[in-house]
């Protein structure tokens, strides 16, 4: 075990010391879950914005994509696992980060709702991949596509790999980045985004690069906490 999380010697009594505190920021998954699971299946919107541009009609739907789109769900659990165990100040850095972007993905969620009509009606081809998604769109809704946060996701495994300090050679870098480029077109090659869903979500991410990894984040939290300090005296 890595000494700087020793899981042996847990206990929840210790989520409030220095060594464990980090893990309390685990607790914005359910939060954000528990609000997201509202957006799309209970306060939904009568009336959604079709997100559509003239890109989208030349990019064909390629069920290969699969394969990078699904690795997505790998793709997170795995940072926030490697970072958890082996590099704290980057979990911190990448926890920050999510909270940042996938909040402000949520507020657009409700207050501008967001919709795509890109879906093919019959697939080119006949294969397990596409029955694969012919599943995956009866379960998974058309619906707040826009920021995607698939790529925003991605992304944040990408920032996190290149903020960790085993992960700084350059073939490192490069395999993060080209990961994080195939899920991030993944998603309008499934037609599960239109290109501005992609757009908005490389500008929530840059919101949140420069908040979290450029200092500025530090900054508001030194503002919240003069605030609080002058509120309780």
């Amino acid at each position: 075990m890595h000494p700087e999380l020793d899981y042996r010697t847990f206990r929840f009594s210790k989520l409030n010391t220095g060594e464990f505190r980090h893990l309390k920021l685990l607790l914005y998954w359910p939060v954000f879950g528990l609000l997201f699971f509202l957006a799309e299946r209970v306060l939904t919107a009568r009336h959604y914005y079709p997100m559509y541009c003239g890109l989208d009609s030349y990019i064909p739907f390629c069920e290969l994509f699969v394969i990078p789109y699904v690795f997505w769900f790998v793709y997170m659990v795995g940072m926030h696992a490697y970072t958890l165990f082996f590099d704290i100040r980057a979990f911190r850095r990448l926890m920050n980060f999510i909270m940042v972007t996938y909040t402000i993905g949520l507020v657009i969620f409700f207050l501008f709702p967001t919709c795509q009509h890109l879906r093919p009606a019959v697939f080119p081809r006949d294969n397990v991949l596409t029955r694969f998604m012919a599943d995956f769109y009866g379960f998974d809704t058309s619906t707040n596509v826009c920021p995607s946060l698939h790529v925003v996701g991605s992304m944040a495994v990408m920032f996190a790999a290149w903020d960790c300090t085993r992960l700084q050679s350059r073939k490192w870098k490069a395999a993060f980045a080209v990961c994080t480029f195939l899920i991030s077109i993944s998603t309008v090659f499934l037609k599960q985004h239109s290109a501005i869903d992609v757009v908005a979500g490389l500008l929530v991410s840059w919101v949140g690069y420069r908040l979290v990894y450029k200092g500025d984040w530090a900054a508001v939290k030194n503002t919240f906490r003069r605030r609080r300090v002058k509120i309780t005296e």
